[in-house]
């Protein structure tokens, strides 16, 4: 069953269809008395742009909503279930469940490890501005790249759903407070689902960095040249001041590294707590525990990884795999 997503609290309609499929009425909450689901009537660049911006209500939507809640005009409300058909409309939903995962999953695999090919692939070593020119060993340190991409995912995704299982277990299950939508319609299909969706944030700014990179202007510039200023660009002098902006240089601050690992965990960690309806300690938990697998798995396939990459020192590229791979 849909649920609200302002109050998570179960729906059965989201919208009554009229004479077509576009003319429709979006339904009322009866508990918080707003629109069930406005997003049933947004397309998808509004809901990859409230994806990006991790908005709650679109978790909601696309999690427990997409595909539902639709009542012809006319139609009577639904009568309960005989348990033969309930059996039968959740193993369409998690088969449904399975195959977008499996869409999605291999999508995003694909762009993480473009990503992760023009970070290690360049042509000096320590000069990022430039991606080396698709050759038969670039082919062959892309697939390794894109394998290593898929056993890490993998292995954090087992991580975080193993670690949910283990919180909703341990958590104390209150007699008296009413349990809400989300956790009455919550499968564990919808966690690896929820750090896809997540992972859109971190994964469209690593490719805007990957494809318009920072340093890429200075890498034609003279050594020791200083940076043109605009004739009103503000300047600063107080110590304190340059000190705290000299931080954010690029050669002391890895952008990627702070977009991939502190962005995308805050990202992953804010979906888990849409989908599990818990306190943030545990999602923080959660997350933590899928890190550390993830990291184990990372150091045992970087070696293999660095082999295939078609380089002169294979345990060096190797290790830039990792050190670009673990939080």
């Amino acid at each position: 069953m849909p649920i609200c997503t302002s109050c998570a609290q179960p729906t059965p309609y989201l919208y009554t269809v009229y004479d077509s499929a576009y003319n429709f009425r979006l339904e009322q909450c009866t508990a918080c008395h707003a629109f069930a689901d406005p997003y049933v009537e947004h397309d998808a660049l509004t809901l990859l742009l409230d994806l990006i911006l991790l908005k709650r209500d679109v978790y909601r939507h696309l999690l427990y909503n997409r595909g539902l809640g639709a009542r012809r005009v006319g139609e009577k409300a639904p009568t309960a279930q005989s348990n033969a058909n309930h059996q039968r409309h959740n193993f369409d939903s998690e088969r449904a469940r399975w195959s977008l995962i499996v869409k999605l999953g291999a999508a995003l695999i694909c762009v993480d490890a473009f990503i992760r090919w023009t970070h290690i692939s360049s042509r000096q070593p320590g000069d990022t501005s430039e991606t080396a020119a698709w050759s038969l060993a670039e082919y062959q340190g892309f697939l390794h790249i894109l394998v290593g991409c898929f056993f890490e995912t993998a292995a954090f995704h087992a991580g975080v759903t193993l670690a949910c299982y283990a919180v909703l277990k341990a958590l104390p299950a209150s007699t008296q407070a009413p349990v809400s939508g989300i956790r009455e319609q919550f499968r564990y299909t919808h966690v690896p689902l929820t750090l896809f969706y997540s992972s859109l944030t971190k994964l469209f700014l690593l490719f805007c960095l990957s494809v318009w990179r920072p340093d890429s202007a200075k890498a034609h510039a003279p050594r020791g040249t200083p940076p043109e200023l605009h004739s009103d660009a503000l300047t600063y002098t107080n110590p304190l001041v340059v000190s705290a902006l000299a931080l954010l240089d690029e050669d002391r601050l890895d952008r990627e590294w702070v977009v991939r690992n502190v962005l995308g965990g805050m990202a992953a960690g804010f979906g888990l707590r849409v989908v599990l309806d818990c306190h943030p300690v545990f999602t923080t938990i959660i997350i933590i525990a899928g890190w550390l697998v993830k990291t184990a798995v990372a150091s045992l396939v970087s070696s293999w990884v660095g082999t295939g990459l078609g380089r002169g020192d294979g345990k060096a590229a190797g290790e830039m795999w990792l050190a670009y791979s673990i939080p």
